[in-house]
């Protein structure tokens, strides 16, 4: 049984306590007074009528909502009776009509694309990331960030994070990966894009031929005949084999049109045609991806991964700010003013995002709403009773009030009947 962390109630819960069940008591207690005192003015019998009519009643309807609302949580006056602590004697059902409820309602694929399509997603979450802070909307955002918090930490880390895992495996399973390397490599040639990558390339050439320049001049002086080494020419057929590496390497970088990245160029061309259609090429990448997959340092990093996402998350749902500051905070508000204001890269992204949850909603909708069926059950029924208590018990308080008043507005309506008859 999983046990969460304790609940303190609300201030304003309490005082909603207090007040209803203090009206209750003051009822009561005028009840018993009017009924002491009434004989002794005769002649205002017909406003006594009407006032115990109406404490009676109050108090009738008082103790009935109170008894109601009690019930749906503990055993009122700890007496075992029929029917009541709903919640905690029926948690699990509880649990299962919650999960049902979930599937039906929000895990189904056309009822999560009807919903989403009238959605900006994109627009919304870029007004956020541009400004996390903004208007009035901070403290709904807060509470969303504390629900998500609460979520992440009730949850069974091990399963959810089973869930996750299984999830990304399969989609990296799924993505044919050659055609999108393929098509990034030629959009990347195609803007030029790929240029300050091969000068890269270049720079770390040269810099590893000079770190590892002792091993290069012991392989020449190998190589050599006794002849070449006697006379001393090794030396210099290093020097020369050398310093034209580098002088190449150098031609290479600073001439755009040189032959060398001419070659280099068209060599990347061609890796990217095969990668596009040459289908011995692809199976070699999927082949080289099932690799890597089954590969058990992959699985380590996909337990490492899902644990500092789920850090991350919790974090960026507890600090909201402290997640958005800095360089990356930076990074990330000019990419929400892009979010806000493209009307074509919201248009990609709520597509994106559609296609995503209902996807996620096909192949997972069962293991989600199993996973919080089983989370639920596990808790602890006590501190279950309390969380829910805490966050609906300031109304139930009111429905106990209005019972009260109600209930003595019926008392004078049939007192004042019960005279016309």
């Amino acid at each position: 049984m999983r046990t969460l962390q304790p609940v303190i109630v609300p201030d304003r819960t309490r005082r909603m306590r207090i007040i209803a069940t203090g009206l209750l008591l003051a009822m009561a207690a005028a009840f018993l007074l009017l009924r002491r005192f009434a004989g002794a003015y005769p002649e205002h019998s017909q406003l006594w009528g009407y006032a115990l009519a109406f404490t009676e009643a109050a108090m009738v309807g008082g103790l009935a909502d109170w008894f109601a609302v009690t019930a749906l949580f503990r055993h009122p006056l700890g007496i075992p009776i029929p029917h009541t602590a709903i919640i905690p004697e029926n948690k699990d059902r509880i649990a299962a009509t919650m999960a049902a409820f979930l599937r039906d309602n929000f895990l189904t694929p056309v009822v999560i694309a009807r919903r989403m399509h009238g959605y900006n997603i994109a627009a919304a979450t870029g007004s956020y990331l541009a400004d996390p802070g903004q208007g009035g909307q901070s403290r709904l955002r807060a509470g969303a960030a504390n629900l998500l918090g609460d979520m992440l930490e009730s949850l069974d880390p091990e399963q959810l994070g089973t869930l996750v895992k299984a999830g990304l495996r399969g989609q990296l399973e799924r993505i044919d990966l050659a055609p999108l390397l393929g098509q990034l490599l030629a959009a990347a040639i195609a803007d030029r894009r790929h240029l300050p990558m091969l000068e890269g390339l270049i720079r770390r050439a040269a810099l590893t031929i000079e770190d590892n320049e002792s091993l290069v001049r012991a392989i020449i002086h190998r190589q050599a005949n006794t002849l070449l080494r006697w006379t001393g020419l090794d030396e210099k057929l290093a020097n020369t084999a050398l310093d034209g590496l580098y002088r190449l390497l150098a031609e290479t970088l600073v001439d755009p049109n040189h032959p060398l990245r001419a070659k280099v160029e068209e060599g990347l061309e061609q890796l990217a045609g095969d990668l596009l259609h040459d289908p011995q090429m692809q199976e070699r990448v999927r082949a080289f991806k099932a690799e890597v997959l089954a590969n058990p340092v992959m699985a380590r990093w996909f337990d490492g991964f899902w644990e500092r996402l789920r850090g991350a998350m919790l974090r960026a749902a507890r600090y909201p700010q402290g997640a958005l500051s800095g360089g990356l905070g930076a990074s990330i508000g000019e990419f929400g003013s892009a979010l806000k204001t493209d009307a074509r890269l919201q248009l990609l992204v709520n597509r994106f995002a559609r296609r995503t949850v209902v996807g996620i909603a096909t192949r997972y909708g069962e293991e989600i709403v199993r996973l919080v069926s089983e989370t639920v059950r596990r808790w602890d029924a006590r501190t279950v009773t309390d969380r829910i208590e805490a966050a609906v018990g300031r109304d139930l308080q009111f429905i106990r009030l209005n019972g009260t008043l109600v209930g003595g507005m019926v008392g004078l309506v049939l007192h004042a009947v019960n005279g016309l008859i």
